[in-house]
């Protein structure tokens, strides 16, 4: 534990719970959980400059902001969706870990939002889950997906799963790549610790899932684009 851990639980965690109280307020009148997108965006921008942390984002040419992708990324720090949510201009939906939808308040807004919850592991709940994702990405929101289904504890990229390359195929939508780096060094695994440094986020092209015959093509091409921007800035 460190200053910035203390700064995080009681300035941040604090802020966040009163975002959610009035996220819940005025999901009284509006349903469409853009309330809890814009809060959580700036929770997450705001956090990044509170603890110094530097985040360069490479490629927003790459996509547009009136189009919905199927999201998808590596998994390497616990502060990877609100990195995300604060630096692409998109009106994402994550499919988030059963356990954050059990936190009192939280869970709830994280639901009214639209996030999808999964319970890893489980493959006819998983299957549920990733339904109801095609049924968000349908809807017209872009759904962001870590298809390596867990956090790397080293920031190195682990193996890909299909689900999220199902969840594209079936919903339509492009695939947009993302990569993120030095993330892991921000929230190191099994560490209260968090420190400041540089996280670089690199977009790629969209890719068609119409342009493959299968969920496995479609996965080793957003493997290697993934793959490829890793190796390319990790030292730069």
């Amino acid at each position: 534990m460190n200053i910035r851990t203390l700064l995080f639980l009681f300035i941040l965690i604090p802020i966040m719970f009163f975002g959610i109280l009035l996220v819940m307020l005025i999901n009284l009148f509006d349903h469409s959980g853009n309330a809890f997108h814009k809060i959580a965006a700036w929770w997450g921008r705001f956090s990044a400059s509170l603890f110094g942390i530097s985040i360069e984002v490479i490629g927003r040419e790459n996509y547009s902001t009136e189009e919905n992708y199927l999201v998808i990324s590596n998994h390497a720090g616990m502060a990877d969706i609100p990195l995300l949510l604060g630096t692409m201009n998109l009106n994402l939906r994550f499919l988030a870990k059963e356990e954050l939808g059990k936190i009192p308040l939280f869970g709830r807004a994280l639901r009214e939002a639209g996030y999808v919850m999964i319970k890893r592991g489980q493959n006819r709940d998983a299957l549920k889950s990733l339904l109801a994702a095609t049924k968000v990405l349908k809807s017209g929101h872009s759904v962001h997906i870590f298809p390596e289904g867990t956090r790397s504890a080293t920031g190195e990229l682990l193996p890909f799963k299909r689900g999220a390359f199902r969840v594209a195929q079936a919903g339509g939508a492009p695939v947009l790549p993302v990569t993120i780096i030095g993330s892991h060094l921000i929230t190191p695994k099994k560490s209260l610790k968090i420190n400041k440094g540089k996280i670089r986020v690199i977009i790629d092209k969209p890719i068609q899932p119409s342009s493959f015959d299968s969920v496995e093509e479609l996965m080793a091409a957003c493997s290697e684009a993934i793959t490829a921007n890793f190796n390319r800035y990790r030292n730069n």
